[in-house]
């Protein structure tokens, strides 16, 4: 793939988003329900959307969060609602106008004291550290971030009190729910002013970064951290989890130095993507590009995108880390350190990561559970302790605490950064050279991702292609050995087909926000194998298309 020229650079003048412009749209322009864009689009990761297009406004906000507050009346939640918000432009007047209906609605609400941002693993780990131990009145949440998304974008989503992202029962109870408050122009939304919103009795000002960062040691060993004196790099890149690093590193007397440690909603500090826009993509050596340029000066280091549930991993022996190699190495630390852990608890993976994790499972005589793409099909076992690790390609994972029980149900950036210290002090090697050990006993895969270019009905066939459609019985010189429709961890529709051979494997599955459709394929016999996948996959899907008309 071609890159921008710009692609690594520091972002130009004539890149940032006019902030002012983006925040007057978001309370002057108005949706329009005939026009599916600009409707809820409620998914796992909420609904996101710019105020620029008309797709995320303050009717969007109001919408969804009085279908939220029908949903907690509706199912029983009745305990507090801790909400969130990270330093994207649009965060900051949605969390105003949630506040507005929440309150209305009489509902507990806790908000970071001082107006400050909030990370989504925090709000999971508040939720479950409320929920702990009770059988009534449970807590749930809301986190208003895009996640990586550039500047101008906004997102809203909703963690259930289970604390992770919700099910698609509950984003289309309260996708419908939104469309028709918005389609009726918000005529039933209940709101009160913000001055009475933010001084009501049911409105808390809370701490949400003492609890979090003292509970920390209960997951990560950061005595071995501190005790093995490592220089650590965080770039914060202006996101949610800036106001953490200071007690962090003062409660475990850690050495880090923070980057980017300031909220700035033009993210202007950012090297530029490498289809030249603004990122905030922690695994994208191009929007790293600054922190890669540190790799000499620091132990370990690493980055987080603005809502902190997913990590950038920077070594001096491999720069950033495929989020695939990293998964793999610290797989096998934590499993073979972490005694507390119970032997069967399992090993949880989206069927798009690596396979070099299915050979690092069977080594440590772990149960592999391979599941769709999605955080939402970890949250049952991590909460129970039947997952003791949830990992995605895109930089997403998470893991119990040291004991076996839960530490969050969502993706959480803090403990997947301090793993990688953990893993460093304690074995005198960092995640980088770590990986390398297990390409030597366990092969070297290559793997990549493509987009490839998609009608909405190639989209739809795609989606429910089976696997009679598939009539190949060989693919790039060795025998398929499964084709899938179905998660082999949990028996649920992957949207798509995988197709698997000895040394390698090819998945297909349709975006759902742009027509195009994502082939991710590895190979463990190097690039001319992976080429031949590929090439033949696409043949593969061509045929599989065709035949089902």
């Amino acid at each position: 793939m071609q890159h921008h020229p710009l692609a690594g650079k520091q972002v130009p003048r004539a890149l940032l988003t006019d902030i002012p412009l983006l925040v007057s749209s978001y309370y002057t322009r108005h949706p329009d329900p005939l026009v599916k864009s600009q409707r809820v689009a409620f998914g796992t990761s909420g609904h996101r959307g710019s105020s620029l297009k008309g797709s995320f406004n303050e009717d969007h906000i109001l919408a969804i969060t009085e279908a939220i507050c029908r949903y907690r009346g509706a199912h029983g939640i009745t305990g507090p609602l801790f909400l969130g918000k990270d330093t994207h432009a649009l965060s900051e007047p949605a969390h105003s106008t949630a506040l507005e209906v929440l309150a209305a609605h009489g509902i507990e609400v806790m908000v970071h004291m001082d107006s400050g941002y909030t990370p989504t693993p925090v709000i999971s780990h508040a939720i479950l550290s409320y929920n702990r131990g009770k059988s009534s009145h449970p807590a749930d949440g809301i986190v208003i971030t895009p996640s990586h998304n550039g500047p101008e974008d906004g997102g809203f989503k909703y963690n259930p009190p289970h604390g992770g992202p919700a099910d698609t029962a509950t984003t289309g109870w309260v996708e419908k729910k939104a469309n028709e408050l918005l389609a009726d122009n918000n005529q039933e939304v209940r709101r009160i002013s913000y001055a009475k919103a933010v001084s009501a009795d049911t409105t808390h000002a809370y701490d949400y970064i003492t609890p979090y960062v003292d509970d920390l040691r209960h997951c990560i060993d950061l005595d071995a951290v501190r005790a093995a004196g490592l220089k650590i790099g965080a770039d914060a890149l202006g996101g949610s989890g800036i106001a953490f690093w200071e007690p962090i590193a003062k409660r475990y007397k850690l050495n880090i130095d923070v980057f980017n440690g300031f909220a700035d909603p033009a993210f202007s500090f950012m090297t530029v993507d490498k289809d030249g826009n603004i990122r905030m993509d922690c695994s994208s050596p191009f929007a790293m590009a600054g922190l890669i340029r540190l790799r000499d000066n620091y132990d370990i280091a690493f980055g987080n995108d603005p809502d902190y549930d997913r990590h950038g991993i920077v070594t001096r022996s491999s720069g950033l880390l495929n989020p695939n190699h990293y998964l793999s190495a610290a797989i096998w630390y934590l499993f073979r350190n972490r005694p507390g852990w119970r032997e069967e608890a399992a090993i949880g993976k989206t069927l798009v990561s690596s396979s070099m994790i299915d050979r690092v499972a069977g080594a440590l005589k772990r149960k592999l559970s391979e599941v769709p793409v999605g955080f939402k099909w970890f949250v049952d076992g991590l909460l129970d302790g039947s997952y003791a690790f949830g990992g995605e390609e895109s930089s997403g994972a998470s893991f119990v605490r040291r004991d076996g029980t839960v530490w969050t149900t969502d993706k959480d950036g803090f403990i997947m950064d301090l793993l990688a210290a953990e893993i460093t002090a304690r074995t005198g090697r960092d995640p980088g050279e770590l990986y390398a050990v297990l390409t030597e006993r366990f092969g070297n895969p290559v793997y990549e991702r493509i987009d490839a270019p998609a009608t909405p009905e190639l989209k739809a066939v795609l989606q429910h292609l089976s696997s009679r459609h598939i009539t190949a019985s060989e693919m790039a010189g060795e025998k398929i050995t499964a084709v899938l429709t179905a998660a082999p961890g949990n028996g649920a529709s992957i949207g798509g087909i995988k197709v698997i051979t000895e040394n390698g494997w090819f998945a297909a599955r349709p975006s759902g926000t742009e027509d195009v459709y994502k082939m991710y394929a590895e190979s463990f016999k190097g690039e001319d194998h992976l080429r031949r996948i590929q090439e033949e996959a696409q043949a593969l899907i061509n045929t599989a298309f065709h035949s089902a008309g």
